[in-house]
């Protein structure tokens, strides 16, 4: 999340007799069990330099400038193969919750040579060999990651 050095959060609900409950296991992940503890309960108000050191943000730019980080933010989403994104967005919730284990070391291994051999795979390796920036065509989006952005 980028914020703006202006910006809030609150965990208002106890305030009003409810419980931050449907948001409550995305903030704990981000912000840990004690950190979410005392916020949810205390209905403090953090500021955006407190949400980046615990995590909530990732970065904290000046109000004026935050739509050209979060411009910025798009431009290097969209530098990256949308297949890749997918498979690691699915790796990364598996890995949260499974063991450090011989099958979890499998199921990575076989993530990545799946993503080795596929046409954005290929199309990745080859451009990074070839020294220029890579042509992402999903099979059911023809568009490139430039054309992805208008």
């Amino acid at each position: 999340m980028i914020a703006s050095d202006k910006a809030k959060f609150c965990l208002s609900e106890v305030k009003i007799g409810l419980s931050p409950a449907v948001i409550s296991p995305y903030v704990q992940r981000a912000l840990g069990e004690r950190q979410m503890r005392r916020y949810a309960l205390t209905a403090e108000v953090m500021d955006a330099p407190t949400a980046l050191a615990l995590g909530l943000a990732h970065q904290v730019v000046e109000h004026e400038a935050l739509n050209s980080a979060i411009d910025a933010m798009l431009v290097t989403l969209l530098a990256g193969s949308p297949q890749a994104q997918r498979a690691t967005k699915a790796l990364m919730a598996t890995v949260a919750q499974a063991p450090d284990s011989d099958a979890t070391r499998e199921h990575t291994c076989q993530i990545i040579a799946k993503l080795r051999v596929s046409p954005e795979g290929q199309e990745g390796l080859s451009s990074f060999f070839e020294k220029r920036r890579p042509n992402w065509v999903e099979s059911n989006n023809t568009h490139h990651a430039s054309e992805r952005r208008s």
